[in-house]
């Protein structure tokens, strides 16, 4: 690989990885790469990035992102995304099917975090259903007063 080609990838690695509110490192050793791909699938319907990347690339990478504590080593593979959530969800439900899925190291919103956040992270609702709840709720005072509002003209059409 050129200096170029190696220049290349880190500025789109730092493209990517600047974007993202969610970096996750992990160890992929004894997954096949078809099951690869179905991660890979999964990621991409939820906007998620997945590579496997050079350890030296990807510290370069982080380094011009201000992440500078991660020092990876061994075979890894990067997932990030805008949505922290999705991808902890990601990582968190590929682990519970391949057990050397191991998550290694973590920045979220530019902050290295344990394999214990992410799983934590994973935990909570998405982006989609705490809108859909926040909106439930903000539909509840407009819902009683359809409902008395209701009441009342069927109650004015019985007299």
């Amino acid at each position: 690989m050129t200096k170029e080609e190696k220049s290349l990838i880190i500025e789109n690695l730092y493209g990517g990885f600047n974007k993202s509110e969610a970096i996750v490192f992990c160890d992929y050793k004894g997954i096949k790469c078809k099951s690869l791909e179905e991660l890979r699938l999964e990621a991409n319907k939820q906007n998620i990035s997945v590579q496997v990347i050079k350890n030296t690339l990807a510290e370069l990478s982080l380094k011009k992102c201000n992440i500078n504590d991660i020092k990876l080593e061994g075979s890894n593979i990067a997932l990030w995304g805008e949505d922290q959530i999705s991808v902890a969800k990601t990582v968190s439900n590929f682990t519970k099917s391949y057990e050397t899925f191991i998550v290694k190291y973590a920045a979220i919103e530019g902050e290295v975090s344990s394999a214990e956040h992410v799983e934590a992270l994973s935990k909570l609702h998405s982006k989609e259903e705490l809108l859909g709840m926040l909106a439930s709720v903000w539909m509840g005072p407009l819902r009683g007063l359809v409902t008395g509002i209701d009441n009342l003209r069927t109650k004015k059409e019985e007299n």
